[in-house]
């Protein structure tokens, strides 16, 4: 018999961007499935202890310091990671034709993926682990109001193909999902704005906006011994938008 249940006791996690949106979502699930989770938020924003099993820490994923020093913490207090998924971004609507903030935008959300897969990867070679990065519906067509946030995710899910590559041989998976049109508050001004949130619904077959957890299940699969045979895999989580 097959067992495909998603049990991560005893098991390390991180998770980048943890402390909202999908990121949360990811965190809480992995929790709930027995993982030791940290999730990570920016300095200054509400990463306190809210005694839900979560270990938050504040982390800028631009700093390469902050990084090297989180996962040196992790092997100090834990001694190994399992899994690592790289949720923090940002996007710019409007403002990503400026040079400066299309760097910023392209540092954190491609840059940054790349910084903590490095800094983890020893730690994930020790007992063969899991990366999932956060890909896009953007990674396959682009976006004309955001073109760093688009280049950033098409950059991503070629960074997940030739990590896959060129780790295996550590036994370590790299795996990414896209998120399609997904409920958080990166996303709530489109949500409110009925017209854009009726066209946007109108393109998805499935009729209605993702949630966290939707995205949380996709990630705890490629994460899982269930996917022991995938990697380089780019999953869309979309409603059958990027189908449409």
């Amino acid at each position: 018999m097959v067992d495909f249940a998603f049990n991560f006791s005893g098991r390390v996690a991180l998770v980048s961007g943890g402390s909202s949106g999908i990121g949360r979502g990811v965190a809480m699930a992995l929790r709930d499935a027995g993982a030791t989770v940290f999730a990570t938020g920016l300095p200054g924003e509400t990463v306190a202890d809210s005694g839900d099993g979560i270990i938050p820490v504040a982390l800028d994923v631009s700093d390469q310091t902050g990084v090297n020093a989180l996962l040196s913490h992790i092997e100090r207090e834990q001694g190994r990671l399992d899994v690592l998924v790289n949720c923090a971004g940002m996007i710019r609507r409007q403002a990503e034709y400026d040079i400066d903030t299309f760097l910023r935008v392209l540092d954190v959300n491609l840059a940054g993926t790349m910084r903590l897969c490095t800094a983890a990867k020893p730690l994930l070679a020790r007992r063969g682990g899991a990366i999932v990065n956060t890909a896009s519906m953007l990674s396959f067509f682009g976006g004309a109001l955001v073109p760093a946030y688009s280049a950033s995710k098409g950059g991503v899910m070629q960074l997940t193909k030739s990590l896959a590559i060129a780790w295996a041989g550590d036994n370590i998976r790299v795996n990414a999902v896209a998120p399609g049109w997904i409920a958080t508050p990166l996303t709530q001004a489109l949500q409110d704005d009925a017209s854009r949130s009726a066209g946007i619904l109108e393109r998805t077959p499935m009729r209605r906006w993702g949630n966290p957890e939707d995205v949380a299940r996709a990630v705890l699969f490629l994460a899982s011994e269930a996917a022991s045979f995938i990697t380089g895999t780019i999953l869309p989580v979309d409603g059958g938008y990027a189908a449409n």
